[in-house]
């Protein structure tokens, strides 16, 4: 499997489990698989929604600083790949 690096993690909110994350390139919709590496993280997850500013997007673009429900802690600076299917 591939991956393309689209971003990296700018804030994660313990609380709601939301990893606030800074798309860098590429696009990132709902369905997608993404990979979440950085010091001590290292995780698959299947995007399962997308906001901005607390309303539900389907699609995210290079550029956008987008909400992410994530089941695991992930930390500023971890990177954000999308898993490309072969």
């Amino acid at each position: 499997m591939k991956e393309q690096e689209i971003g990296f993690v700018s804030n994660y909110f313990s609380q709601i489990s939301v990893a606030a994350i800074e798309m860098t390139k590429g696009k990132l919709k709902t369905g997608d698989t993404i990979h979440i590496k950085g010091h001590t993280t290292d995780f698959e997850e299947i995007v399962k929604s997308l906001q901005i500013e607390h309303a539900d997007i389907s699609e995210a673009k290079a550029g956008d600083s987008i909400g992410l429900k994530v089941s695991q802690h992930v930390r500023k600076k971890d990177k954000v790949y999308k898993v490309i299917e072969d």
